[in-house]
């Protein structure tokens, strides 16, 4: 590949978040994020070094938006490149991949058609994904882009963990079973976690806590997911920022008719008006207003069922695996929240966790362990990041074809 330079990108409907980074060092070069895409006062972020630089543009479409970043980063005044010909490749993060595609690889014509039949299994994300990859390719038609998919680090869970008990002409036919998301993230922190404590990931039962507005926890066996709380969307699992994570399917049916939504808008109403915003009657999604609030008995039982939520999934995969060597903790929540972290742990003593207090107080957003010498499994927490591998995949897809 002509560089290690990699352009990653994370395109949403009206968003588009990118990075420029070394593939091999991890060095990021420039990184920031398009908003209000084809929205009155869309604008661009434009992080470099310790400046930052905010264009105020008519973005009209993602393209707009890939042609005025890729001038921006050539430019004199703000470049951090001589030549787009610097850019190995694009890097696209895809949240789906459907049945098809689980392992990274490059963007080709039937892989665009394979995404576009996709998009039932994730309406809100894949479109915006394609117009992402699509833009790249007007744009700069001499780089080649990679697609690497969120459930691809799942792919291998086995059956027995990801069928529903669902009939099996629906399983086939619809393609309903359990995915499983944050793919890069889990599969990063777990692999770090194994390069800092000097193991062989493939000989360790890790489980995996990739908490923030959006969280999930996996079970990581022999460096592979075998286990994941998100299923078939990002909606099942943890309760989050603004979903509900795991509840009664007939409650979809309940709402509906008593409070006259159709099926569409209660999924919407789990999605983005329930979690820790609906715990909190619509006050708080983010938990740190919550830990500022927790005077205010309905924070402090969001809190308390957030953290029993969470307790629940990593004792069932201490089961699932037979064991378990390690916790880490990863995400906004998990590598900031002292109090999370604490709350989740010294409920979990019965498996012989010890909470070094003080260790957990030091560790705010850089890696540490948490759980003392005497604990018998490993607390840790982990700074996930999820360009870096992307940007990995990338490079060794370019590489291998």
């Amino acid at each position: 590949m002509k560089s290690n330079k990699i352009l990653v990108i994370n395109a949403g409907s009206s968003s588009l978040k990118f990075q420029l980074m070394d593939a091999v060092t991890g060095e990021v070069f420039a990184k920031g994020n398009a908003e209000r895409i084809g929205i009155k006062d869309s604008f661009l972020t434009y992080k470099r070094n310790e400046e930052k630089t905010v264009f105020n543009e008519d973005f009209k479409n993602h393209k707009v938006v890939m042609e005025y970043l890729l001038k921006l980063l050539v430019s004199e005044e703000h470049g951090v490149i001589k030549s787009i010909d610097e850019i190995g490749a694009f890097g696209h993060r895809v949240v789906h991949g459907g049945v098809k595609h689980f392992e990274p690889c490059l963007v080709t014509d039937e892989v665009i058609k394979d995404l576009q039949e996709a998009v039932d299994l994730a309406p809100l994300h894949l479109p915006a994904h394609i117009m992402g990859i699509e833009a790249c390719m007007q744009s700069a038609p001499s780089i080649k882009n990679v697609v690497v998919f969120d459930t691809g680090f799942h792919s291998q869970i086995p059956e027995k963990a990801f069928r529903y008990a669902i009939p099996k002409k629906d399983y086939e036919e619809l393609k309903i079973r359990r995915y499983g998301f944050h793919g890069t993230s889990h599969y990063f922190i777990s692999h770090e976690y194994a390069k800092i404590v000097g193991k062989n990931v493939e000989d360790l039962k890790i489980i995996t806590a990739h908490l923030g507005g959006g969280c999930s926890i996996s079970a990581v066996m022999g460096g592979h997911s075998v286990d994941t709380s998100m299923g078939f969307t990002p909606l099942e699992g943890l309760i989050m920022g603004t979903r509900s994570g795991d509840i009664d399917p007939a409650v979809v049916e309940y709402l509906s008719l008593k409070r006259n939504m159709t099926v569409s808008e209660t999924l919407k109403y789990l999605n983005k008006q329930s979690g820790m915003l609906g715990l909190t009657d619509g006050k708080y999604s983010d938990n740190r207003d919550i830990e500022q609030n927790l005077d205010n008995p309905d924070c402090a039982l969001a809190l308390d069922m957030m953290c029993y939520r969470i307790q629940k999934y990593i004792g069932s995969y201490i089961a699932a695996m037979n064991g378990c060597d390690a916790i880490v903790f990863s995400g906004g929540i998990g590598e900031r929240g002292i109090l999370v972290r604490e709350k989740v742990l010294s409920g979990l003593t019965c498996f012989g966790i010890e909470v070094d207090k003080d260790a957990n107080k030091e560790v705010f957003g850089n890696s540490g362990r948490i759980s003392t010498k005497n604990s018998k499994i490993d607390c840790y927490v982990v700074p996930t990041n999820e360009e870096l591998v992307i940007a990995m995949e990338t490079k060794k897809i370019v590489e291998n074809k």
